[in-house]
């Protein structure tokens, strides 16, 4: 009745007042909050589904998506500036236990994005079968992918095909190791194209 409520727990009848209004502080800081969560749900969707496979670390009961928010939310996110932006430098598209690659450099060229990698073959649990995946996603909503195997090789590169690119149309770019039948990954390295 009105702002009171009644109800019996354990025998005992209990009264409690209710708040008429409730309040939303929307402070400063809840709206960079807000926004920061958007803004990694953008990027989560932006990749088109790469990192439903690629976050294999997780609790069964967990999502993917879950997984990635869990990752990036506090990390990836720069609000120096008072605006929050994504920095892509620190932003993790794959987790897993299998040893990654290095990058040792990305190259946006004529035939597209070139990126050079250490694949530390004689590491235990490493495989010449696994997969490395290339992706980057341009300032136009593309996003380009290229897959190949690691190779028993030191060192190795591996193309992204766009012909004609140049480094200013690539928002970010990344590199992960994927094990043969797919159900686990490496932690995800960020690729600086120039």
């Amino acid at each position: 009745m009105a702002k009171i409520a009644t109800y019996k727990f354990h025998g005992q009848d209990i009264i409690r007042s209710k708040a008429f209004e409730p309040k939303n502080a929307n402070t400063v800081s809840q709206q960079a909050q807000r926004a920061s969560f958007k803004l990694i749900a953008k990027a989560y969707q932006s990749f088109g589904g790469i990192t439903d496979s690629s976050f294999t670390d997780r609790p069964v009961t967990e999502s993917a998506y879950n997984a990635f928010m869990a990752a990036n939310l506090p990390a990836a996110i720069d609000k120096t500036s008072g605006i929050p932006v994504i920095d892509y430098s620190k932003l993790i598209v794959s987790r897993g236990s299998l040893v990654d690659v290095v990058v040792t450099g990305g190259t946006a060229g004529a035939t597209g994005i070139s990126v050079g990698y250490k694949t530390f073959p004689m590491t235990p649990k490493v495989s010449a079968s696994d997969q490395v995946v290339a992706f980057a996603r341009l300032k136009t909503g593309e996003l380009v992918i290229a897959r190949q195997s690691r190779g028993s090789e030191l060192l190795a590169t591996i193309l992204i095909s766009y012909p004609g690119i140049v480094a200013s149309d690539v928002i970010c770019c990344y590199l992960f190791v994927l094990n043969a039948d797919g159900s686990n990954a490496s932690l995800s390295s960020y690729v600086e194209v120039v």
